[in-house]
């Protein structure tokens, strides 16, 4: 997949990318900083039906949401986390053998808690409204 999309059509993209990769259940948003990850998820997670409050977890590390058409979301910012072994002491590697639907920003913090199966997304700004996102790995990864 490959979108180019403004925030009145963020909701169309999730769409999409929710049909293109529903059968991944971890998804790894890799993106700079102020590109949208959290908007885009908060986006996601509406698309799929969570009623609940969608915030950013950069502090508290997984927030959870549950989807009727998802079941369980586990939402992780990993970018306070310094090393793996930080990553697992916070309780992500649970959450990534759960068997729970994962939306990982920051993959790059915790990289080798990620196996081959990982729905790799990437974003980036192309300018003040419009955004870039494509999946697939990047030929340097």
């Amino acid at each position: 997949m490959d979108a180019i999309f403004t925030l009145a059509q963020i909701r169309q993209v999730a769409a999409a990318l929710w049909k293109e990769g529903k059968t991944k259940k971890v998804w790894a948003f890799h993106a700079a900083m102020g590109t949208g990850k959290t908007t885009f998820i908060h986006a996601l997670c509406e698309e799929l039906g969570v009623k609940a409050s969608i915030s950013s977890p950069t502090f508290a590390i997984i927030n959870e949401y549950i989807s009727p058409v998802a079941g369980t979301i586990y939402h992780m910012d990993w970018y306070r986390l310094r090393s793996e072994e930080e990553a697992v002491n916070a309780g992500v590697e649970d959450s990534l053998n759960s068997g729970a639907f994962c939306l990982v920003e920051w993959p790059e913090n915790a990289a080798g808690l990620l196996d081959d199966k990982v729905f790799h997304i990437h974003m980036e700004i192309l300018d003040s409204h419009t955004r870039r996102l494509f999946t697939g790995l990047l030929p340097e990864e």
